[in-house]
């Protein structure tokens, strides 16, 4: 009885916040769940995580040989390397014809400490701020947990996925809002922006004064047309970007924002309390990465091969219904005719055909239990196996 009673007193006093009862990413519980059959000598194609199969670019590997030769790896700047700053500057020149001035670029510990950043640094707990879905699962998750609310906008067909002026506005009206975040190219449609509806929901945004946020750590994998930066748009629009995807520096944790520069200090000093500084070792070959550029064009070249075979063979397969896939690594299918459970559908196809992919309930909570997202980061030679895994099952 004393042990039960001792028992339950912790619990109540070690018990978990309200803020900490957010969802998993269920794409890292289908992670796990593959590394458990391979870890019992199973064989599973990973189609579940926007994980690129190549490594780091050489240069990059090169940059930081050499620094750890060198010795000393040291705290830096809380708004990154000056170097590493200037050189994403010259990226958005030679990229885009659009000049930022290194002193509005801050280097954050990937993607994910960018959303933190922005986040706290624009927005009160109990704020509104627009989402689309479907669409990457931690927006809604981060937001909750820092005490602001995410409202769900739905996109269609009829505009490719992509949200519009007119469809945040009718949102806004509804109740206010404060900010608004998407991605061109999106997570996990592929679906990409042109310059008019990029502009054109900025626009709309700020006039009504909603803060925009654009994640952007898709460009350079872009197939329809080339992608185009919020930071050419509007200098109060606030950019994300990464060196996970193009750059395939996942695990290095290194990305960027482009900050309107009122919010420049603001988000020095989240920094410098929440991580002191980006770890230099990323930051070294982050900055190197930029001149492995022909290496990432060919590795891009094999994710174009790897979309024609999803899209050639998939409806041979009997999926043959997807949104469109622009650009990202991504597709995103429409297994209506065979569930309306998309987590049950992706946890028999990976324990019986062997293939990871990750259910559209992740992305979007509503109609999601219809999709299946495949990412197509891996070979040619995988792509083409899972295809007929795919259809050998679903016979």
């Amino acid at each position: 009885m004393h042990d039960a009673t001792l028992r339950n007193r912790l619990g109540q006093w070690l018990a978990p916040s309200r803020r900490s009862d957010v969802p998993p990413f269920m794409v890292m519980d289908v992670m796990a769940a593959a590394a458990r059959i391979e870890a019992a000598g199973g064989h599973v194609i990973h189609m579940e995580v926007g994980q690129p199969a190549a490594g780091a670019p050489r240069t990059a590997i090169a940059a930081a040989h050499a620094a750890l030769e060198a010795g000393r790896i040291d705290y830096t700047s809380a708004l990154g390397i000056p170097s590493l700053r200037e050189r994403i500057a010259r990226h958005y020149r030679d990229a885009y014809g659009c000049d930022v001035s290194p002193d509005r670029i801050v280097v954050t510990t990937g993607s994910s400490g960018g959303f933190i950043l922005a986040f706290l640094s624009m927005f009160e707990p109990g704020d509104r701020v627009a989402v689309t879905v479907p669409g990457y699962p931690p927006y809604r998750h981060i937001l909750t947990a820092l005490g602001c609310e995410p409202v769900l906008i739905e996109t269609t067909n009829d505009t490719r996925h992509a949200l519009t002026g007119e469809a945040l506005l009718a949102a806004h009206r509804k109740a206010p809002l404060k900010g608004v975040l998407v991605g061109s190219p999106a997570n996990p449609t592929g679906t990409m922006m042109s310059r008019e509806a990029l502009a054109g929901l900025i626009t709309a945004a700020q006039d009504a004064g909603i803060r925009f946020i654009s994640d952007e750590i898709y460009h350079g994998l872009d197939y329809a047309f080339p992608a185009v930066t919020a930071a050419a748009l509007s200098e109060h629009a606030l950019v994300i970007n990464s060196f996970s995807k193009y750059f395939c520096m996942t695990g290095w944790r290194v990305g960027w924002m482009v900050v309107p520069e009122i919010l420049v200090r603001p988000i020095e000093r989240l920094q410098q309390n929440l991580s002191i500084s980006v770890p230099s070792l990323s930051q070294i070959a982050a900055e190197a990465a930029f001149d492995g550029a022909a290496e990432m064009e060919a590795i891009k070249h094999g994710y174009q091969e790897n979309r024609r075979i999803l899209i050639e063979g998939l409806p041979k397969a009997g999926l043959a219904k997807f949104l469109p896939a622009d650009g990202a690594f991504y597709l995103y299918a429409d297994v209506s005719d065979f569930t309306s459970d998309s987590f049950e559908f992706a946890k028999q196809m990976l324990e019986q055909a062997r293939v990871a992919a990750t259910p559209g309930v992740d992305f979007d909570p509503v109609h999601g239990r219809s999709f299946i997202r495949f990412s197509y980061a891996r070979s040619p030679g995988e792509m083409r196996e899972a295809v007929d895994r795919i259809a050998h099952w679903l016979k």
